[in-house]
Protein backbone atom coordinates (compact mmCIF):
# COMPACT_ATOMS: atom_id res chain seq x y z
CA UNK A 1 0.00 0.00 0.00
CA UNK A 2 1.10 3.56 -0.63
CA UNK A 3 0.97 6.10 2.14
CA UNK A 4 -0.91 9.32 1.62
CA UNK A 5 2.26 11.39 1.46
CA UNK A 6 3.22 9.64 -1.78
CA UNK A 7 0.13 10.87 -3.52
CA UNK A 8 -0.39 14.22 -1.90
CA UNK A 9 -2.96 13.11 0.69
CA UNK A 10 -5.71 12.31 -1.87
CA UNK A 11 -7.38 8.97 -1.03
CA UNK A 12 -8.93 8.61 -4.49
CA UNK A 13 -5.64 9.48 -6.22
CA UNK A 14 -3.90 7.00 -3.93
CA UNK A 15 -6.09 4.21 -5.27
CA UNK A 16 -5.76 5.14 -8.94
CA UNK A 17 -2.05 6.08 -8.98
CA UNK A 18 -0.63 2.53 -9.35
CA UNK A 19 -2.81 1.86 -12.37
CA UNK A 20 -1.91 5.22 -13.90
CA UNK A 21 1.80 4.58 -13.51
CA UNK A 22 1.48 1.03 -14.86
CA UNK A 23 -0.21 2.49 -17.94
CA UNK A 24 2.66 4.94 -18.30
CA UNK A 25 5.10 2.05 -17.97
CA UNK A 26 3.45 0.47 -21.00
CA UNK A 27 3.91 3.78 -22.83
CA UNK A 28 7.63 3.53 -22.07
CA UNK A 29 7.73 0.19 -23.89
CA UNK A 30 5.89 1.65 -26.87
CA UNK A 31 8.14 4.69 -27.10
CA UNK A 32 11.37 2.75 -26.81
CA UNK A 33 10.16 0.23 -29.39
CA UNK A 34 9.68 3.13 -31.81
CA UNK A 35 12.97 4.83 -30.98
CA UNK A 36 15.15 1.72 -30.97
CA UNK A 37 13.62 -0.11 -33.91
CA UNK A 38 12.79 2.81 -36.19
CA UNK A 39 14.82 5.88 -35.18
CA UNK A 40 18.32 4.49 -35.42
CA UNK A 41 18.93 2.28 -32.36
CA UNK A 42 18.45 4.88 -29.66
CA UNK A 43 16.38 4.85 -26.49
CA UNK A 44 14.42 7.97 -25.65
CA UNK A 45 12.90 6.66 -22.40
CA UNK A 46 15.61 4.39 -21.00
CA UNK A 47 18.66 6.56 -20.48
CA UNK A 48 20.81 3.73 -19.10
CA UNK A 49 20.50 1.96 -22.42
CA UNK A 50 20.90 5.17 -24.37
CA UNK A 51 24.10 6.17 -22.60
CA UNK A 52 25.52 2.73 -23.33
CA UNK A 53 24.56 3.10 -26.98
CA UNK A 54 26.16 6.56 -27.01
CA UNK A 55 29.37 5.01 -25.65
CA UNK A 56 29.30 2.31 -28.34
CA UNK A 57 28.67 4.96 -31.01
CA UNK A 58 31.61 6.98 -29.69
CA UNK A 59 33.71 3.84 -30.14
CA UNK A 60 32.55 3.78 -33.79
CA UNK A 61 30.35 0.70 -33.59
CA UNK A 62 28.66 0.28 -36.95
CA UNK A 63 25.02 1.36 -37.25
CA UNK A 64 25.03 3.62 -34.19
CA UNK A 65 25.03 7.41 -34.17
CA UNK A 66 26.54 9.85 -31.69
CA UNK A 67 24.21 12.56 -32.99
CA UNK A 68 21.03 10.56 -32.49
CA UNK A 69 22.02 9.25 -29.06
CA UNK A 70 23.17 12.69 -27.94
CA UNK A 71 19.92 14.22 -29.16
CA UNK A 72 17.96 11.69 -27.12
CA UNK A 73 20.01 12.41 -24.00
CA UNK A 74 19.82 16.19 -24.34
CA UNK A 75 16.07 16.12 -25.03
CA UNK A 76 15.51 13.88 -22.02
CA UNK A 77 17.53 16.22 -19.80
CA UNK A 78 15.59 19.26 -21.00
CA UNK A 79 12.34 17.40 -20.38
CA UNK A 80 13.51 16.48 -16.89
CA UNK A 81 14.31 20.14 -16.22
CA UNK A 82 10.80 21.10 -17.32
CA UNK A 83 9.27 18.38 -15.17
CA UNK A 84 11.42 19.43 -12.24
CA UNK A 85 10.37 23.06 -12.55
CA UNK A 86 6.70 22.10 -12.71
CA UNK A 87 6.87 19.91 -9.61
CA UNK A 88 9.35 22.03 -7.61
CA UNK A 89 6.63 24.03 -5.76
CA UNK A 90 4.83 20.84 -4.70
CA UNK A 91 4.42 20.17 -1.00
CA UNK A 92 3.85 16.74 0.52
CA UNK A 93 0.10 17.34 0.15
CA UNK A 94 0.18 18.46 -3.48
CA UNK A 95 2.71 16.22 -5.20
CA UNK A 96 0.16 14.32 -7.25
CA UNK A 97 -1.55 17.50 -8.44
CA UNK A 98 1.73 18.98 -9.70
CA UNK A 99 2.79 15.64 -11.17
CA UNK A 100 -0.46 15.56 -13.14
CA UNK A 101 0.51 18.88 -14.73
CA UNK A 102 3.85 17.40 -15.80
CA UNK A 103 2.09 14.32 -17.16
CA UNK A 104 -0.12 16.62 -19.22
CA UNK A 105 3.00 18.10 -20.81
CA UNK A 106 4.10 14.56 -21.66
CA UNK A 107 0.83 14.10 -23.56
CA UNK A 108 1.49 17.34 -25.47
CA UNK A 109 5.00 16.25 -26.48
CA UNK A 110 3.81 12.80 -27.54
CA UNK A 111 0.99 14.37 -29.55
CA UNK A 112 3.50 16.54 -31.42
CA UNK A 113 5.70 13.49 -32.03
CA UNK A 114 2.69 11.60 -33.40
CA UNK A 115 1.90 14.41 -35.83
CA UNK A 116 5.52 14.75 -36.89
CA UNK A 117 5.78 11.01 -37.55
CA UNK A 118 3.15 11.04 -40.29
CA UNK A 119 4.76 9.79 -43.49
CA UNK A 120 7.96 8.72 -41.74
CA UNK A 121 10.17 6.34 -43.69
CA UNK A 122 12.98 4.54 -41.90
CA UNK A 123 14.90 4.11 -45.15
CA UNK A 124 15.53 7.88 -45.06
CA UNK A 125 17.07 7.69 -41.60
CA UNK A 126 20.44 9.09 -42.64
CA UNK A 127 19.08 11.73 -45.00
CA UNK A 128 16.30 13.44 -43.04
CA UNK A 129 15.82 15.61 -39.97
CA UNK A 130 12.53 13.86 -39.18
CA UNK A 131 14.14 11.14 -37.00
CA UNK A 132 15.89 13.80 -34.91
CA UNK A 133 12.60 15.66 -34.48
CA UNK A 134 10.89 12.47 -33.31
CA UNK A 135 13.78 11.64 -30.99
CA UNK A 136 13.59 15.14 -29.55
CA UNK A 137 9.87 15.17 -28.78
CA UNK A 138 9.72 11.63 -27.40
CA UNK A 139 12.81 12.38 -25.29
CA UNK A 140 11.20 15.57 -23.97
CA UNK A 141 8.05 13.61 -23.09
CA UNK A 142 9.92 10.88 -21.25
CA UNK A 143 12.20 13.28 -19.40
CA UNK A 144 9.27 15.40 -18.20
CA UNK A 145 7.39 12.36 -16.98
CA UNK A 146 10.37 10.80 -15.23
CA UNK A 147 11.04 13.97 -13.27
CA UNK A 148 7.45 13.95 -11.99
CA UNK A 149 7.53 10.23 -11.17
CA UNK A 150 10.77 10.75 -9.28
CA UNK A 151 9.09 13.49 -7.25
CA UNK A 152 6.26 11.11 -6.34
CA UNK A 153 8.77 8.43 -5.25
CA UNK A 154 6.23 5.59 -5.26
CA UNK A 155 8.12 2.32 -4.65
CA UNK A 156 8.48 -0.06 -7.62
CA UNK A 157 6.65 2.27 -10.01
CA UNK A 158 9.40 4.24 -11.71
CA UNK A 159 7.72 3.66 -15.13
CA UNK A 160 11.11 3.33 -16.84
CA UNK A 161 13.90 1.54 -14.95
CA UNK A 162 13.30 -2.11 -14.14
CA UNK A 163 16.69 -3.31 -12.90
CA UNK A 164 15.88 -2.71 -9.23
CA UNK A 165 12.33 -3.97 -9.76
CA UNK A 166 13.55 -7.28 -11.17
CA UNK A 167 16.19 -7.46 -8.43
CA UNK A 168 13.48 -6.93 -5.82
CA UNK A 169 11.33 -9.73 -7.23
CA UNK A 170 14.21 -12.16 -6.73
CA UNK A 171 15.98 -10.73 -3.67
CA UNK A 172 12.76 -10.32 -1.65
CA UNK A 173 11.25 -13.63 -2.73
CA UNK A 174 10.55 -16.56 -0.45
CA UNK A 175 13.49 -18.32 -2.11
CA UNK A 176 15.71 -15.57 -0.68
CA UNK A 177 13.88 -15.81 2.68
CA UNK A 178 11.91 -12.64 1.96
CA UNK A 179 8.18 -11.95 2.22
CA UNK A 180 7.54 -10.86 -1.40
CA UNK A 181 6.59 -7.20 -0.70
CA UNK A 182 4.64 -5.46 -3.50
CA UNK A 183 5.09 -8.52 -5.71
CA UNK A 184 2.00 -7.81 -7.83
CA UNK A 185 3.14 -4.24 -8.48
CA UNK A 186 6.64 -5.34 -9.41
CA UNK A 187 5.48 -8.07 -11.76
CA UNK A 188 2.90 -5.66 -13.20
CA UNK A 189 5.65 -3.16 -14.05
CA UNK A 190 7.69 -5.80 -15.86
CA UNK A 191 4.68 -7.05 -17.80
CA UNK A 192 3.52 -3.53 -18.66
CA UNK A 193 6.80 -2.50 -20.27
CA UNK A 194 7.13 -5.94 -21.92
CA UNK A 195 3.73 -5.84 -23.57
CA UNK A 196 4.07 -2.14 -24.39
CA UNK A 197 7.30 -2.87 -26.26
CA UNK A 198 5.79 -5.92 -27.96
CA UNK A 199 2.76 -3.97 -29.17
CA UNK A 200 5.07 -1.18 -30.31
CA UNK A 201 7.19 -3.61 -32.31
CA UNK A 202 4.09 -4.93 -34.04
CA UNK A 203 2.55 -1.49 -34.62
CA UNK A 204 5.60 -0.01 -36.33
CA UNK A 205 5.41 -2.70 -39.01
CA UNK A 206 2.35 -0.83 -40.23
CA UNK A 207 3.02 2.76 -39.16
CA UNK A 208 5.34 4.65 -36.83
CA UNK A 209 2.55 7.18 -36.45
CA UNK A 210 0.14 4.46 -35.28
CA UNK A 211 2.55 3.34 -32.55
CA UNK A 212 3.12 6.89 -31.30
CA UNK A 213 -0.58 7.69 -31.50
CA UNK A 214 -1.29 4.65 -29.34
CA UNK A 215 1.33 5.80 -26.84
CA UNK A 216 -0.25 9.26 -26.80
CA UNK A 217 -3.73 7.82 -26.30
CA UNK A 218 -2.66 5.65 -23.36
CA UNK A 219 -0.80 8.55 -21.77
CA UNK A 220 -3.82 10.83 -22.24
CA UNK A 221 -6.18 8.22 -20.75
CA UNK A 222 -3.91 7.78 -17.74
CA UNK A 223 -3.74 11.53 -17.23
CA UNK A 224 -7.50 11.92 -17.58
CA UNK A 225 -8.05 9.24 -14.94
CA UNK A 226 -5.60 10.98 -12.64
CA UNK A 227 -7.21 14.42 -13.04
CA UNK A 228 -10.63 12.86 -12.44
CA UNK A 229 -9.42 11.23 -9.24
CA UNK A 230 -8.02 14.55 -8.03
CA UNK A 231 -11.34 16.31 -8.72
CA UNK A 232 -13.17 13.55 -6.88
CA UNK A 233 -10.87 13.99 -3.90
CA UNK A 234 -11.54 17.73 -3.90
CA UNK A 235 -15.28 17.07 -3.61
CA UNK A 236 -14.90 14.72 -0.68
Amino acid sequence: MMNSSSTGGNPTAEKIAPYVLLGMTAVTGLVDAVSFLSLGSVFTANMTGNILILAFATAHVSGLSVVRSSTALIAFLIGAILGGRITAPASADSRMRFAAKAFLLEVVFLSVASLCSIGYRSDLLEHSLQPLVLITFTGLAMGTRNAAVRKLAIPDLTTTVLTLTVTGIAADSSLAKGNNPRLARRVGSVLAIFFGAAFGAVAIRYSISAALTLATAISAACNAALFRSLRTSDKQ
